[in-house]
């Protein structure tokens, strides 16, 4: 079941949300040649304890993370730990937050000194991914509608979109129905309503689509090692546009 918030819910979900945003953009500044992603993980998880809320993705199955940090041709869920972030290196960073008895989610890509024009250009594209899928999630569309926009955005483009990890509802729970692919035909699946809160995550490759898991059991690689993106934002479906709950509050 889609649970569609409440006006109460979606006020705490803004706080939640754009504190969690704060905190990644804070950790995202951070990323530069020669730190590790320990350290990006350890400072997240003083921002969070300073904001007063709980990192959720700490000890969620066992993952030992406060952030997943995921370089190059890691997809998703990279595990922190001494891995030093090199020039022309490409770092996701994906961030949840649990405050007030809420979620926020969100993720971001980033670049280490300069990089590749086409790695650049994949970076481009995935956030062109996320906007389009964004502008979808209005009342009355149909929910393979998001999925469809950030499909067209990425192929039009000449990149892949990731099969095997998919967006999700959000709320009271890091992961409530329904699960939100970024491909798919437009025109299916539930309409929806006002006050339905997402994460929408796409998660583009340079090469293949194909993904396999490393042997710590978490971390998500494309299959031809070649670079992936990864952007999200947690959205409220609003009547007329989404409203994206996921903004940095940049004067804090």
């Amino acid at each position: 079941m889609i649970i569609v918030k409440k006006p109460a819910e979606l006020a705490a979900m803004r706080i939640a949300a754009k504190k969690t945003a704060t905190i990644l953009h804070k950790v995202a500044s951070k990323v530069a040649p020669g730190v590790t992603t320990k350290e990006l993980d350890e400072y997240a998880a003083e921002l969070a304890k300073k904001a007063e809320g709980r990192c959720a993705f700490y000890g969620y199955h066992g993952f030992s993370g406060h952030i997943c940090s995921s370089v190059n041709e890691e997809v998703v869920h990279g595990v922190p730990g001494r891995r030093v972030i090199n020039e022309g290196d490409v770092v996701s960073i994906d961030f949840g937050l649990v405050f007030g008895g809420f979620v926020g989610d969100t993720a971001v890509t980033v670049a280490a000194g300069r990089i590749d024009p086409e790695v650049q250009r994949l970076l481009d594209t995935t956030q062109e991914c996320l906007q389009a899928a964004i502008g979808m999630a209005v009342e009355g569309n149909r929910l393979s509608d998001i999925s469809n926009a950030c499909q067209v955005v990425a192929e039009d483009a000449g990149f892949s979109v990731v099969r095997d990890f998919v967006g999700h509802g959000i709320g009271r729970e890091m992961h409530e129905d329904p699960q939100i692919p970024n491909y798919g035909p437009p025109g299916r699946g539930p309409v929806l309503k006002a006050g339905m809160t997402f994460a929408i995550e796409p998660m583009i490759n340079l090469g293949v689509h194909k993904t396999e898991t490393l042997g710590d059991g978490w971390t998500v690689v494309t299959k031809d090692r070649l670079p992936s993106a990864h952007f999200e934002h947690t959205i409220a479906v609003g009547r007329e546009k989404a409203e994206i709950l996921t903004i940095p509050d940049l004067d804090s």
